[in-house]
């Protein structure tokens, strides 16, 4: 370069470099990558899901598959050398081979669809109901069926499997997981535009209150009662009362003591301040705190009811599960003192290992003469089944460990309920009445106490 001027040279080098860079462009876009399948059926061109494409580039700035046309295609309107395609409708598989191993694999389902009948139908990560929402379908919206798969069946409001399979899909965004079938309409679609069946459907601005609503499970207010206050009734807690809103069926539930009431609704609107209605029934719900949910609905002669439903801190199996391992405990610690513990005047009781109910385990009891009738009816066979189902209120817990229900395997015995303390040479029993029984509570000891004391009988075992 002289007086600022550039050399021919210069003008050269950059004609040479131009040339150099575009035979590298045209080199990328005519040399192969691979080979794929189209997941989604394209409408311009009109080429039909599971067609076998090369591919030649793939941008992930712009997130798409550069590919040529499949073979012996001619769209009538000159030729289309390459187009490009979303990343997410095109499977990128590898040698040609293999693609057409993948399409023919693929075949069963790639011209199947999915149009949603249930506003708010979730597509979860895995085919499972309680596995995470990924994805939330508005009334209408189209998916692509990719294959069926294995999962956990949905149940319905009545407890009973709900008719269907879990489907992988697709939705036009890109999202790819697992919906149920029980609110999706399959049809065949080979090209042109797609759309719903129905009538156009305005989309609706997401609602993040009702998405985190729907998240949760929601058990009667009784639960949090028993989580507070430390006192579990496994036998409530384990029939899994609840409310269950029915996103994945259309098919909300109320399942609490002595109402199994089931509402087919057609989507879930807004109807105030963080409150909702689902169209086409009389069931209503109000977030009225964020773990506390009312639920509202009419009875017959029209009037209303309300429920109140709560979310839980720890979920209710695993409420279960501790319960159920801390009255095992319990349990253990007699059958550790004893496990056999006899009586001058009450006879002789074994506890046993075997298959026991949940928190307890069963019992044997021979010679128990002095407490018939009053306690145990006669000819009754002294085994049944020991429960580690009652708790000790406040003031009786300093004097004794515990308390538990003895359910006779004759079904014409009540059960008796005692309370109980272990030393070292056996232990105690108190015969607690009904009436000093709150709940699942002893409240208090009985007017006339019945006591009977047990020595651990080392010589028997």
């Amino acid at each position: 370069m002289r007086n600022g001027r550039k050399s021919p040279l210069f003008g050269i080098f950059s004609i040479i470099l131009a040339c150099t860079a575009l035979c590298a462009l045209l080199a990328a876009c005519s040399s192969r990558i691979g080979w794929g399948v189209l997941l989604w059926t394209l409408e311009d061109p009109p080429i039909p899901s599971g067609t076998v494409l090369p591919v030649y580039v793939k941008s992930n700035i712009n997130r798409v598959w550069v590919v040529g046309m499949p073979e012996g295609w001619h769209s009538g309107k000159g030729e289309i050398d390459k187009i490009e395609i979303p990343f997410s409708r095109l499977e990128l598989v590898g040698s040609k081979r293999k693609a057409r191993m993948y399409a023919e694999a693929f075949s069963k389902y790639a011209l199947s669809y999915a149009e949603n009948l249930q506003d708010g139908l979730p597509i979860r990560d895995t085919p499972d109901n309680n596995a995470r929402r990924i994805y939330r379908l508005k009334a209408g919206e189209i998916i692509k069926i990719l294959s069926v798969a294995e999962g956990i069946p949905a149940i319905g409001s009545n407890g009973e499997p709900l008719p269907g399979e879990w489907y992988k899909v697709l939705t036009e965004d890109g999202t790819m997981g697992y919906c149920f079938s029980y609110r999706l309409k399959l049809f065949e679609h080979s090209g042109g535009q797609l759309a719903a069946s129905g009538v156009i459907i305005n989309e609706k601005a997401e609602d993040p209150v009702l998405e985190d609503l729907l998240s949760k499970t929601w058990s009667p207010e009784t639960y949090l009662t028993m989580v507070n206050s430390k006192r579990i009734n496994l036998e409530e807690m384990s029939r899994q009362w609840r409310f269950d809103p029915g996103q994945e069926t259309g098919i909300a539930r109320i399942f609490v003591s002595g109402i199994d009431r089931s509402f087919s609704y057609t989507s879930i609107h807004p109807d105030g301040n963080r409150a909702w209605r689902f169209d086409g029934t009389n069931l209503s719900m109000q977030l009225r705190s964020e773990t506390t949910l009312a639920v509202q609905f009419s009875e017959g002669g029209g009037s209303m009811r309300t429920l109140l439903f709560v979310s839980l801190p720890v979920s209710v199996d695993d409420l279960i599960l501790q319960e159920t391992a801390r009255r095992d405990r319990l349990y253990r610690e007699i059958y550790d003192q004893g496990p056999v513990f006899t009586s001058n005047n009450y006879g002789t009781i074994t506890f046993m290992e075997g298959p026991p109910p949940a928190g307890g385990g069963t019992f044997s009891w021979q010679n128990y003469t002095l407490l018939v009738p009053r306690f145990i009816p006669e000819n009754i066979e002294g085994d049944g089944t020991i429960l580690i189902d009652l708790f000790l209120a406040p003031a009786l817990e300093e004097r004794y460990d515990g308390a538990f229900s003895l359910r006779f395997r004759n079904s014409r015995a009540p059960t008796l309920r005692c309370m109980y303390s272990l030393d070292n040479q056996g232990f105690r029993i108190e015969i607690v009445p009904d009436s000093s029984i709150d709940g699942v509570t002893i409240a208090r000891r009985g007017d006339s106490p019945m006591v009977l004391y047990f020595f651990r009988d080392t010589e028997l075992w």
